[in-house]
């Protein structure tokens, strides 16, 4: 009996040494690889596998932290660009991405810090000194962002992109004529800049310039299916009552963009203007479908239910507002109408 349990015993402790042992040896064939745990998406599963195989390769962690950024993971995103840069500290493609991050993430200090410490690798790197302007204008420093745009036009005397900074500045510092000036340098040396075609339109529109609408449609001969000059042109249009017209546009915007909440939205706000109230409904219906937490939506759609007789809809859309945003006090006032509390 006795030598029988040893003989088990000898069995199970030699099953262990070499299960101990080929582990080792695994180990020893993939010394970077670790363990990988997914996150449900697989783009990211792959990468996150392809940098344990291989952790010294910086574009890897700038590919994840692309991606990260992508899905709204600023953490992530900045942790891996921290490591690419750590491995590779003067990829300029590294920095711009970086600072996108920390500006969208509402870290602009450092999104700042990061495109000077771009500019001071690359002094003459002119998309660097452009996006340098940009921040820097963003953060309301003119003086600086103008400086640094004159550093542009020194390179390049003709560069659009710098014309169209300086348009930008001006525009901010109320120089409505200078702004105008400037983007039709940035438009006259590339015809194909449709920011610059939109502030165009919406200057003259502001002056009540007729003239406005030739600059929307020049953005739009650019690109047709330009969300951001359809929306601007439809705004224009509804400004001047043409609704019908205005509303076509939005409808374009959908289309081309299904995820674009504000297209929803605004022709929402149209119907209403209208008196199309169930079109307007489920327009709004989209809108909140497209952006869950799109407060006036929520409360607009209240609005339209509450004009249909849909009371208890209406007066769970104006809770749902409140509940978003509770200083809202249109929905507030609202809800107390139908005899409702948040």
């Amino acid at each position: 009996m006795f030598s029988t349990l040893r003989s088990a015993v000898v069995l199970i402790w030699a099953g262990l040494m070499l299960a101990a042992l080929f582990t080792a040896c695994s180990s020893k064939e993939n010394p970077g690889e670790t363990q990988v745990v997914a996150s449900g998406d697989p783009v990211l599963d792959q990468l996150s596998l392809e940098i344990s195989r291989n952790p010294k390769q910086p574009d890897l962690f700038f590919k994840r932290a692309e991606r990260y950024y992508e899905n709204g993971g600023f953490d992530e995103a900045i942790r891996d660009l921290q490591s690419a840069l750590q491995l590779d500290s003067v990829n300029v493609q590294y920095l711009h991405l970086l600072a996108d991050v920390y500006l969208d993430y509402f870290r602009s200090r450092e999104a700042l810090k990061t495109m000077e410490k771009a500019v001071a690798l690359y002094p003459e790197r002119i998309p660097s000194l452009l996006k340098l302007s940009e921040f820097q204008l963003i953060l309301k420093q003119y003086e600086a962002s103008r400086n640094t745009i004159s550093r542009v036009l020194k390179l390049d005397p003709l560069n659009a992109d710098g014309f169209f900074m300086i348009g930008m500045n001006l525009k901010e510092t109320g120089d409505t004529l200078g702004a105008l000036d400037a983007f039709q340098s940035a438009v006259e040396n590339d015809p194909e800049l449709i920011d610059a075609w939109i502030n165009l339109g919406q200057l003259y529109a502001a002056r009540k310039d007729p003239v406005a609408i030739r600059y929307f449609d020049s953005a739009l001969r650019v690109d047709p299916r330009s969300a951001q000059a359809l929306h601007a042109k439809a705004f224009y249009l509804q400004e001047r009552n043409m609704l019908p017209e205005a509303l076509k546009l939005f409808q374009e915007m959908a289309l081309v963009d299904p995820q674009n909440a504000d297209a929803h939205y605004n022709s929402g706000l149209l119907y209403l203007d209208m008196d199309s109230i169930p079109q307007a409904y489920q327009a709004f219906n989209l809108a909140i479908q497209t952006d869950p937490v799109h407060i006036r939506a929520y409360f607009y759609r209240g609005i339209s239910a509450e004009m249909q007789g849909k009371k208890e809809q209406a007066r769970a859309d104006y809770a749902q507002a409140l509940r978003l945003a509770p200083d809202y006090q249109d929905a507030r006032s609202a809800l107390e109408a139908l005899g409702g509390k948040q």
